[in-house]
């Protein structure tokens, strides 16, 4: 193993002899090779490209990497077309739209239900370790950088300077100290309340409206997502190294809302109030607006990514053209890394195009950890923050410009696009299918969209050619003034929200032990997370509330065997 990978990782001495066998200069295709590039992701490239060569364990082949870098239009502000499946010949276009049409039988269990992720569902044992499983397919010398990715998801950092040279660069203002913190065993994260009273899943997303007309053009350019409180920056850190002042703390307190359903059935839904205490540096902008965020589970990352731009893009009507009531829009963002405008399908609002981008922004804002994807060796500190400016850095020239240098983004994604969706638990018993003709005849389906293939020509074999059941559209959608944040980000505006995928989200207790959903974590159970739907959702809302009790039982059946 190279030194610059040793730095970064605090690993068993046995795993740290497997990795040291990977050391040289071994093409993409040895199964001793890579320690790999940040820039190395599950993304597309051509079939000829694909052809030429695969990289595995998340590198594809240098020459193919050098080729897209050097296509990619720089600070395009075009989407590339994607009216079909460019990728596919007729007769595998022909299989696929017929495999993902919506079912109309409910008698049994469609084929292949069960497997979530395809080839590449875990059937390992349903217990708090189900997320954190690899791809089923993953091949053997490909486990090597997913264990390494791991540890460094792991990690635990620290200040600088530290003696423990291969982990400082932590702050100054940070959420968490590594990114297993924010999602324990790779699930979801939970507000802070009773005997968990720590906000370290949890964070407010802080931003102001545009005030003149050049910044409303940078928003349409899609140069920024939207502007950072002067003070306080994008996010709102409630920790910070030692002998500095955190930014404050987040203060939750909840209003009950009684609920009548049908048959007289009493729920209580809690409306949250958001506020914040503690303020290190004093007053926010008076427009600055907070989004509570809890982070979302990890599993099937990779997967999401290999769907094809035309399959999200196809269900986008933002006009309503069929007058459902259903307006799904498609998030444009800029990659970073290409410079192009492209289709955001990761984050509560689509805010990120590709894994990678999220994993950098995490260890930017979350951490205050600098990546060749983020450069921000301060974190977000701002400008009126003068005493955490003053703080040095892990910057360590010898081994590179930023305090996490390659290959550390690069396995992290890797191990992130590479965590397995579990298999479905009783799919085919009658309670479950029953409770799955009442999601559909709801219209659910509408913006749960239930299943893909995932493209062809996906960089990697693994997720390449797959039937998948994320249940997704994974476009924004107004969900209402009920679950409105009242902050615009990128085209997002303060009621729009990614639907976020439901597979695996029965296991939530499973992983998480806890049973929170929605994007703060107010709704306690999947039935408090329905009724709190509202704008294009609210008649599928509405049509869960006048079900018999019977029927509800059974739809919340469904949702559990997810």
């Amino acid at each position: 193993m190279n030194a610059r990978t040793t730095r970064f990782l605090a690993l068993p001495i046995a795993l740290l002899s497997l990795a040291a066998s990977a050391a040289g200069d071994a093409s993409p295709h040895s199964v001793g090779t890579p320690l790999c590039p940040a820039r190395s992701t599950l993304r597309s490239c051509s079939a000829a490209a694909a052809e030429d060569g695969q990289g595995r364990g998340g590198c594809p082949p240098r020459q193919i990497a050098d080729a897209a870098s050097r296509e990619s239009p720089r600070r395009s502000n075009q989407i590339p077309s994607r009216s079909e499946r460019d990728e596919l010949s007729n007769d595998d276009l022909d299989r696929v739209l017929k495999v993902t049409r919506p079912t109309t039988d409910f008698s049994k269990a469609e084929q292949f239900e069960a497997m979530s992720g395809g080839a590449t569902t875990t059937i390992a044992s349903i217990d708090e370790k189900v997320f954190s499983q690899l791809l089923a397919n993953l091949p053997f010398e490909a486990e090597q950088n997913f264990k390494l990715g791991k540890a460094l998801f792991e990690k635990l950092w620290v200040s600088s300077p530290s003696s423990t040279q291969a982990s400082d660069g932590l702050g100054p203002l940070y959420n968490a100290r590594a990114c297993a913190s924010c999602h324990p065993r790779d699930g979801r994260g939970r507000p802070p309340e009773g005997a968990v009273a720590d906000a370290t899943s949890m964070f407010y997303r802080l931003a102001r409206p545009p005030r003149d007309a050049a910044e409303r053009q940078m928003i349409a350019a899609h140069e920024v997502l939207n502007f950072p409180d002067p003070v306080y920056g994008a996010q709102m850190q409630d920790s910070a190294v030692p002998g500095l002042a955190a930014e404050g703390r987040i203060v939750i307190t909840y209003e009950e809302v009684p609920v009548t359903l049908s048959g007289g059935e009493p729920v209580t839904l809690r409306k949250p109030h958001y506020a914040v205490a503690d303020l290190g540096y004093g007053a926010m902008d008076p427009e600055t607006t907070l989004s509570p965020r809890v982070a979302p589970a990890m599993i099937g990352l990779g997967l999401v990514e290999a769907i094809h731009e035309a399959d999200i893009l196809a269900n986008a009507d933002p006009d309503d053209r069929n007058g459902d009531g259903i307006s799904g829009r498609a998030a444009l963002v800029r990659d970073r890394q290409s410079g192009a405008v492209t289709l955001g399908r990761f984050g509560w609002k689509a805010q990120s195009p590709t894994v990678l981008q999220q994993a950098a922004d995490a260890f930017a804002i979350d951490i205050g950890i600098s990546t060749p994807g983020l450069d921000l060796s301060h974190g977000d500190c701002t400008a009126a923050q003068a005493a955490c400016l003053r703080l040095p850095t892990g910057v360590q020239p010898r081994v590179g410009p930023v305090e996490a240098p390659d290959p550390v983004l690069g396995l992290v994604t890797f191990y992130s696009v590479s965590l397995a969706v579990p298999a479905r638990r009783k799919a085919s018993f009658p309670e479950t299918l029953k409770g799955k003709r009442l999601f559909y005849e709801a219209g659910c389906p509408a913006c749960h969209t239930p299943k893909y293939v995932t493209r062809r020509d996906a960089a990697h074999t693994e997720v390449a050619f797959q039937l998948i059941w994320p249940y997704s559209d994974f476009l924004l959608h107004d969900m209402g003034e009920g679950l409105a944040d009242g902050q615009p980000v990128g085209i997002a505006n303060g009621r729009e929200w990614r639907t976020p995928p439901l597979w695996g989200i029965g296991l939530t207790r499973t992983v998480s032990g806890h049973t929170f959903l929605l994007h703060d974590g107010r709704a306690r159970n999947f039935a408090e997370a329905v009724l709190w739907h509202g704008g294009e959702a609210e008649m599928a809302r509405n049509a869960f509330a006048a079900m018999s009790g019977d029927d509800r039982k059974a739809l919340l059946t469904f949702l559990e065997s997810l």
